[in-house]
């Protein structure tokens, strides 16, 4: 506050009756400014140059401002307070003064500022004098390009910001640049505030300077009585120029925020398509007022940054849209598989709003199956999301309703076609039966799957595959050829998408296998190697979004001593037939099935024959025995032809027709599967547990 108290330099009794004649002649007038009481002495050369006549003047600063020009007042008022802020003795500024008739002269002035024994200013003693003639044009010149010099670089201030904020793409970007030392701060400003305008109040996002948190303002009502509430409310910008305004325009702000000692400060609305959305506070502890110009680049600076906001809080709905969106066509849960430990992870891009269309699930089937799918739908948007979300829905339909995985891919290749969009869409469908370990695998323009061994090295499975989704429906070239493979126990089937692998510059096949070198030196347990792929792919960044999903086929226990028997009968082949047989005589016995030999002898027989007589090519006679709670030897018989058995009534005196009769009647549980161009039908018989 200013001591209005008696000066500490006390003015001569007769001043300013006798001014000195050497200083009117000079055309100079002489002034006395007292700092403690706020009286403006001046003598009656200085009442002429400013053109006042006696009476006129009420002996306080701003006494003069009918004849100094605001623009003109505020850039003096600037050069005086820095030179008392740096501890000067003198100053000397240039400025025009209004004459009655409307016309502008330079003035002159230089000033004496006289400390007390502390330091502090308390009166400053001056000169003024008329200095149009002295100064000529070039001199007035280069007095405008002074002035145009600093509109300019408050100019490059304004589009320096506004470029950066052109890269803005969260509120919080927002905030951070304008807090960067290269942003307001090149206009003098100590600190600022914001606030954004949600529900009818304000929410403060951005404060001062530490510790300066003033209680019960992070979020306000518009009608309060502070100046964001107010410049919202009337979109119009409030300047305070000095300590005492801001005190008695803000009695509820003020006494929290004195130590800060601010000295001026300028809010502004952030409006938006014609609507506010927020304020900004700038403030100032080493300046009073503000020029015509500074107003101006300030309120232009004030729309710039509304519009990077609005497109920052629009990008931020829009992400969480995706993301909800996203996350909703996901599988809020994976299901239990039986014989299986599983996991799942799924990593958004850094593209913010930019999600993808990658996806997982798995697929509970009959028969103790269970279906996997990874995807990935083309394009980073809600659109993708969407088409993605539809994509999940319609694979697990089809995979439900007991289609072939070839099957499978071709129908949800018409649904995309269908679908009347642009996407498309690449894919992997593997149905795994865990009990025997095969896995029947579908590839759509997809990156190939990765089987993990038993001792960690790691191995590509190379698919030939198809278009991708949606494209092979619009090309016609619906065949998706399927590939079978067998997870023994204890390995782990890996599906990815391309975010995984894919680095910039990097080829696809380097990629393949530096992520084949992650998987080998990775833990053996499913989550946690799936923790440890993720937290990779985090480490990397990208563009791109990651699914991945891990299927590990747990152990049976120990296996007996010749568990797995095949045998290749072609067709005409009596010698390959008999051969066929005896190996079924002898492991059936081998294995402990002795009680039941006959009835698997008969069954295999049975189905051997049938693929030799109604295929055209030869068959693949498998036996294994599976254990677990139920020991069980399984008889698989497999051909070429992808026509299904029927099951015919023979008759009374047929004599064929009888053949899935026996099976159905003597095999504890059997079916049929699809395998790549062709079909397995086995047959499961319970037999009992070794000693």
């Amino acid at each position: 506050m200013v001591d209005r108290g008696a000066s500490a330099l006390p003015l001569p009794d007769d001043w300013p009756a006798h001014p000195d004649p050497i200083l009117a002649l000079n055309r100079m007038g002489s002034f006395d400014w007292d700092l403690d009481n706020g009286l403006f002495h001046m003598d009656a050369q200085a009442h002429e140059i400013f053109d006042l006549r006696p009476g006129e003047f009420d002996g306080s600063p701003e006494g003069l401002s009918a004849r100094i020009p605001p623009a003109e007042g505020i850039r003096l008022d600037t050069v005086v307070s820095q030179a008392i802020k740096d501890g000067s003795e003198n100053y000397g500024a240039y400025f025009r003064v209004r004459r009655r008739d409307g016309s502008l002269r330079w003035t002159h002035t230089q000033g004496c500022i006289r400390r007390d024994g502390t330091g502090r200013p308390r009166r400053i003693i001056g000169i003024v004098r008329d200095a149009t003639q002295e100064l000529s044009e070039g001199a007035a010149r280069h007095e405008l390009a002074a002035q145009d010099e600093a509109r300019r670089q408050q100019t490059n201030v304004v589009q320096i910001t506004t470029a950066a904020l052109a890269h803005a793409r969260t509120v919080q970007d927002v905030i951070d640049i304008l807090k960067d030392t290269h942003g307001l701060t090149h206009l003098g400003a100590t600190s600022m505030v914001m606030g954004l305008v949600e529900a009818g109040r304000i929410r403060l996002v951005a404060e001062g300077p530490a510790g300066s948190f003033v209680p019960g303002t992070l979020i306000t009502r518009i009608d309060e009585q502070y100046p964001m509430s107010e410049v919202v409310r009337t979109l119009a910008p409030r300047f305070i120029e000095s300590p005492e305004d801001f005190a008695e325009s803000y009695p509820l702000l003020w006494p929290h925020i004195t130590d800060l000692e601010i000295t001026s400060a300028a809010y502004l609305p952030l409006i938006a398509q014609a609507r506010p959305i927020g304020s900004l506070g700038l403030l100032y502890n080493d300046r009073y007022g503000f020029s015509a110009e500074e107003r101006n680049v300030l309120v232009a600076l004030g729309s710039s940054i509304a519009q990077s906001l609005q497109r920052a809080m629009f990008y931020e709905q829009e992400k969480d849209l995706a993301q909800g969106l996203q996350q909703a066509m996901l599988p809020r849960c994976i299901p239990s598989v039986p014989g299986a430990d599983t996991a799942v992870r799924y990593r958004s891009a850094s593209l913010g709003r930019d999600v993808g269309g990658d996806w997982y699930d798995l697929i509970p089937l009959p028969g103790g199956r269970v279906g996997a799918v990874i995807g990935d739908v083309q394009g980073h948007d809600t659109h993708a999301a969407a088409v993605m979300g539809q994509l999940r829905i319609v694979l697990r339909a089809y995979a439900a309703e007991g289609h072939t995985p070839a099957t499978v891919m071709a129908r949800a290749s018409v649904f995309l076609h269908e679908l009347d969009t642009e996407r498309f869409a690449t894919c992997l469908y593997a149905e795994a039966d865990l009990s025997t370990g095969v896995v029947q695998l579908v590839r759509a323009g997809h990156i190939d799957p990765l089987v993990r061994r038993t001792d960690g090295t790691c191995r590509r499975l190379s698919l030939e595959g198809g278009l991708p989704l949606g494209l092979s429906a619009l090309f016609g070239r619906l065949e998706y050829p399927v590939e079978t493979v067998e997870l023994d126990p204890g390995q782990t089937l890996m599906l990815c998408t391309d975010g995984l692998v894919e680095q910039p510059g990097v080829d696809l096949d380097d990629g393949m296998h530096t992520l084949m070198e992650l998987i080998r030196s990775g833990p053996e347990d499913v989550h946690d190697l799936a923790d440890r792929l993720i937290d990779v792919a985090e480490e990397r960044g990208g563009e791109d979004d990651v699914a991945l999903l891990l299927l590990r086929r747990r152990g049976p226990g120990p296996r007996q001593s010749g568990g797995r028997l095949q045998q290749h009968v072609a067709p005409g082949d009596s010698e390959a037939l008999t051969e066929a047989r005896r190996m079924i005589r002898a492991a059936v016995r081998a294995w402990g099935a002795a009680e039941r030999a006959d009835e698997i002898e008969l069954v295999a027989d049975e189905l051997i024959t049938n693929a030799l007589m109604h295929t055209e090519g030869p068959a693949i006679v498998t036996l294994r025995v599976l254990s677990g709670p139920d020991r069980r030897l399984r008889v698989e018989v497999e051909d070429s032809s992808s026509a299904l058995p029927r099951r015919r009534e023979a008759g009374v005196s047929g004599v064929s027709g009888r053949g899935l009769l026996l099976v159905d009647r003597l095999a504890d549980v059997w079916g049929v599967e699809a395998r790549g161009g062709g079909k397995c039908v086995w047959c499961e018989f319970l037999v009992p547990g070794r000693e």
